[in-house]
């Protein structure tokens, strides 16, 4: 599975009758192409957790905030959901060497190690997001075709892998699934994070 910088978008407002006005820039997570101390507050939601360079994107997090600024994360956390499902999918297709688990962005140990020297406060609350589907094989399918890592680990896998890996997802969902139909109900865990620059 191969991995990149994610990108960031810049969204700069102004007063306006209806609403928000909003300006969109792409960006490298992992070099920011900001000021430091650019703007009061910095979010991500469960996007920076997918950068390969873990240290180097909560470093840029922290420069373009200002001080006394907040960061707002949500990350999927190892024992959810989602982590599980990350964790299936590495039974068939492990992450690169030296690449750390992305939901440990989910962890409040590895938030302290990235974030805790440069700021004045961690405030983590776990949260849940309920995956609707019509069915287990419904939301398989959708994933496999559109959600980044399963998309891949099944385009790199041989189809006797693929079944087994399909498998196993099912098997995931049916131990998570509170839906008492044939229906689709499961919460994946995540952690709301707002960090308070020094």
């Amino acid at each position: 599975m191969s991995y990149r910088p994610i990108t960031y978008r810049r969204c700069s407002s102004a007063p306006a009758p209806d609403g928000l006005t909003i300006a969109f820039e792409e960006a490298d997570a992992e070099a920011l192409p900001f000021a430091d101390g650019s703007f009061d507050a910095v979010v991500s939601t469960f996007g920076v957790m997918f950068t390969p360079h873990q240290e180097r994107a909560a470093a840029e997090l922290l420069r373009v905030c200002k001080s006394g600024g907040r960061i707002g994360l949500a990350n999927w956390t190892p024992e959810g959901f989602i982590g599980q499902l990350f964790k299936t999918l590495g039974k068939y297709l492990p992450p690169p060497a030296g690449v750390r688990s992305s939901t440990l962005w989910g962890t409040r140990e590895r938030l302290t190690e990235m974030f805790g020297p440069a700021s004045v406060s961690i405030k983590t609350q776990p949260r849940y997001f309920n995956f609707r589907y019509r069915t287990p094989e419904h939301f398989v399918d959708v994933f496999k075709s559109y959600y980044g890592p399963m998309l891949k680990a099944f385009a790199a896998l041989e189809p006797e892998k693929q079944t087994a890996l399909r498998s196993d997802l099912l098997t995931l969902i049916a131990r998570m699934n509170k839906a008492t139909d044939l229906t689709m109900v499961v919460p994946s865990e995540y952690l709301e994070v707002v960090i308070t620059k020094r």
